[in-house]
């Protein structure tokens, strides 16, 4: 009994240091979405910075979402974490929410909060939603309901942001993000970085204490019609990242393919974009796996990517998470570089990758060669 008795003791007391740890979690100069009004300068800010909330002046038809994944040492445990909001087209339905998408089991779940439980700072990134706080450097989870919940604090450092030195083109889309009337805007806020801290998913405990993360973001009306988006930081060579995604993308009534990505290797950054004129060619031999050699004036990227679990996540359509996708976290991917010589660079493969292929993603291939 009193063995049982101290048990019990230790388990509330961390239970409280949780808590404490989510509640003391404050945002700099904290704005509630669903109160502000004007703020001064920060549309401006937020050109130049993609990782802030972008959405401060919207009412309808709008969502935006953050996605973060973290991933073990050991590849023992993989989480998938997207908060965000949604607007529907009236304006008349809005919420925050939090997805999770568990890597290894490929189970989902869907967290909705009152639009009023949303804040952000207007000075960096840095957002919370109820009790869940997530930032650059620091997520905090109070997830429950009647099967399933998430608690814990995990802390991200060695963050590696994005880069360019175009001028005019802040961020992964680069003069792109200056078109008006596109659906979906994507930016990338950390290439890779370090993790430390521990989960609580069901009684179970996720370590990811000298793991890696990645985070990355959408915002906009709707997802494009059709894509294919992969992503991966887990490879053998500890500080190497690679994100490239293909997506038909409506426009004025129209459509047009495009592609975007980087891959990062030995401290540098080397873009992938339609608008930098990289040539990509896809093949897509049958419905799991894709080909992908992507050139440009100094380098070739041979990509062959596998998908293997997948789980479904909600995804915007006119604001409101009324679309299902699938997403796979456990992807294989092999990566070639090549010099403009054909010799081989770099050759690395990873098992923990996030791949999704969605809509009538096999016209892609048909229209980047």
């Amino acid at each position: 009994m009193k063995n049982s008795s101290i048990v019990s003791q230790i388990f509330f007391l961390l239970l409280s240091l949780v808590f404490f740890s989510v509640q003391a979690q404050d945002l700099e100069k904290e704005i509630e979405f669903s109160n502000h009004k004007y703020l001064p300068f920060y549309n401006l800010k937020k050109i130049g910075n993609a990782a802030l909330f972008q959405g401060n002046r919207e009412k309808k038809q709008y969502f935006e979402g953050w996605y973060f994944k973290m991933v073990a040492e050991d590849g023992s445990s993989i989480l998938s974490v997207i908060p965000g909001i949604s607007l529907s087209s009236d304006g008349k339905e809005q919420h925050a929410f939090i997805q999770v998408i568990n890597g290894l089991t490929a189970e989902t779940y869907y967290y909705s909060y009152p639009i009023e439980e949303f804040s952000f700072s207007k000075k960096e990134f840095a957002v919370k939603i109820g009790d869940n706080f997530f930032s650059e450097d620091k997520i905090i989870l109070n997830l429950k309901d009647d099967a399933y919940s998430v608690v814990g604090t995990v802390d991200m450092f060695n963050s590696v942001e994005y880069k360019s030195n175009r001028f005019l083109s802040p961020g992964i889309m680069g003069w792109y993000r200056f078109v008006p009337f596109m659906e979906c805007y994507h930016g990338v806020v950390c290439l890779t970085n370090d993790l430390k801290g521990e989960l609580i998913v069901n009684d179970e405990s996720f370590n990811f204490s000298n793991g890696k993360a990645y985070i990355e973001k959408d915002w906009g009306s709707s997802m494009p019609s059709s894509w294919i988006w992969m992503q991966s930081n887990n490879f053998n060579n500890s500080n190497s990242s690679i994100m490239l995604s293909i997506a038909d993308i409506p426009w004025l009534g129209k459509s047009f393919v495009g592609f975007l990505g980087f891959f990062y290797y030995d401290n540098q950054i080397y873009h992938f974009a339609t608008y930098r004129h990289t040539k990509l060619k896809l093949e897509i031999t049958d419905s799991n796996l894709i080909k992908i050699r992507i050139e440009n004036r100094k380098n070739a990227f041979i990509l062959e990517v596998k998908s293997n679990n997948t789980g479904l996540l909600k995804a915007p359509i006119e604001g409101s998470m009324d679309r299902r996708i699938p997403e796979s976290i456990d992807a294989t991917l092999k990566i070639t570089m090549l010099d403009k010589k054909g010799q081989i660079v770099y050759v690395d493969s990873t098992n923990i990758t996030g791949l999704e292929m969605v809509g009538d993603y096999r016209k892609l291939q048909g229209w980047l060669k």
